[in-house]
């Protein structure tokens, strides 16, 4: 049984419409990767999974019981509060010290147990944040550009780290990101959003491509240049055309 079935999906925040017609399933030890363009309802979709922004239309069926981790963009800790990292992750139910290390252990981080969270790097909070993500050990593994910030090695390190979890629990891994290395090396399959599943399937050429620029622009680090396409139904027209109708933008 899938971790998660998205059916006919429309999210309507205010008077706008974010997402509408989203389909996809994600399946136990499979990562799936989240692409588009700033606008395109990434996080949206990924807050309506685990339930904090509400569905104007559609399902979101989850598997009973599931368990879900959850890694935000970031995270802002007032630098003048005094937080040891162990402290935090026993926020806001305690935990035990055991399972607390062997999360930090997972996360890649098992030497900042002690360590104040204002006195962490970047890719430390980032790991921190992963390990609290684990201390239930989920079935799904939910990252919103969890490494927004980081450089291109520490940014590659930590989603080298998520494979290892990914394979250590058998959970599945539901990604947004916009860093093509993810793409490649991290994931099963990609799905292309701007409102709507554009394009989706197993990453297999990579590129500067016309397609890749209209949605992400030329200044984007890479580029995904073609995808297997695996529809059920048409949509390849409406997708060149949100392509064209953004470039010209």
């Amino acid at each position: 049984m899938s971790l998660i079935s998205v059916r006919d999906l429309s999210v309507t925040l205010g008077h706008s419409r974010i997402l509408h017609d989203i389909n996809l399933t994600l399946d136990p030890g499979e990562i799936v990767t989240l692409v588009g363009p700033n606008g395109s309802g990434k996080s949206t979709l990924v807050r309506a999974v685990i339930g904090a922004v509400q569905s104007t239309r559609g399902q979101i069926i989850r598997r009973p019981g599931l368990r879900i981790g959850y890694v935000p963009q970031k995270l802002h800790i007032d630098p003048t509060l005094p937080l040891t990292v162990m402290r935090f992750l026993n926020l806001p139910k305690r935990v035990s010290t055991v399972r607390a290390e062997q999360a930090l252990a997972q996360a890649g981080v098992e030497a900042v147990a002690r360590r104040q969270m204002a006195d962490l790097s970047g890719g430390q909070l980032q790991r921190v944040l992963l390990a609290r993500a684990l201390l239930d050990e989920p079935e799904l593994l939910i990252l919103d550009e969890a490494t927004q910030g980081l450089d291109q090695p520490g940014s590659a390190a930590f989603y080298q780290q998520i494979e290892t979890v990914r394979s250590e629990l058998g959970c599945g891994v539901l990604m947004v990101s916009h860093e093509l290395h993810v793409v490649m090396a991290a994931s099963d399959r990609v799905i292309c959003l701007n409102g709507h599943v554009c394009c989706e399937g197993a990453p297999e050429h990579v590129a500067s491509a016309p397609a890749y620029r209209a949605l992400f622009g030329t200044g984007t680090q890479g580029a995904l240049a073609l995808y297997r396409h695996q529809h059920d139904h048409a949509h390849d027209d409406e997708c060149e055309h949100d392509h064209a109708h953004e470039a010209a933008e």
